[in-house]
């Protein structure tokens, strides 16, 4: 029974930190550490919820887990303006988690097939993703002009030139300057090209993207 439960700790902590090691490769907020500690905890509350529950209620504990999950999921995530991150991670702690249980209630074959399939997902649709983005790749632009000039038709004209796909989130006006905040997509070549050529222009004073 002993060496059963160092295996299972054991085998959580190595898929924990396989994945882990992935996210700590990209410099994501829940890296080796992170993981490992999720993976034995997870397993650990699963091998409780089995003692603890008996046969006739083992899910007693390891049910809460998801549920608590969400607490070290939120921190993961942020916003700011209109771009939110972290939500992969905060993926990855939740199966990471659910591979764990598994481990804690002895499906080893079931957990290494999902932490593999997690690994697969992290690293090969990553490169799929990049070269998604080379076709199409998605962006917010915020730009500062005069309101003596006529910025808004600028732009238009820029992203006509540029074949770039346009939509005005928000317009600011104060005493001396026009604020407007765009979602673009298009090509990254096209908005590399677009980004040099706003820079280039002379009425725009500020540029964010």
């Amino acid at each position: 029974m002993e060496l059963e439960i160092i295996i299972r700790l054991l085998l959580a902590a190595f898929w924990g930190a396989l994945i882990g090691a992935e996210r700590e490769y990209r410099g994501k907020a829940a890296g080796l550490r992170t993981t490992i500690m999720i993976s034995v905890g997870a397993c650990f509350f699963t091998l409780m919820s089995q003692w603890i529950g008996g046969s006739g209620n083992p899910d007693r504990i390891a049910s809460n887990i998801v549920t608590g999950l969400g607490f070290l999921c939120a921190g993961v995530i942020f916003r700011s303006d209109n771009h939110v991150s972290g939500i992969t991670t905060a993926a990855t702690i939740w199966s990471v988690a659910a591979v764990s249980m598994g481990v804690g209630a002895g499906y080893y074959f079931a957990s290494a097939c999902a932490a593999l399939m997690i690994l697969i997902i992290l690293t090969m649709l990553t490169i799929l993703q990049d070269k998604i983005d080379l076709i199409n790749e998605h962006k917010t632009l915020r730009i500062t002009f005069k309101r003596s000039d006529a910025g808004h038709a600028r732009c238009k004209e820029l992203f006509s030139t540029y074949g770039i796909k346009s939509k005005l989130l928000m317009q600011h006006r104060n005493i001396d300057h026009i604020i407007l905040e765009w979602q673009i997509h298009g090509s990254k070549h096209a908005i590399e090209s677009l980004y040099a050529s706003l820079l280039q222009d002379p009425i725009f004073e500020e540029l964010v993207l």
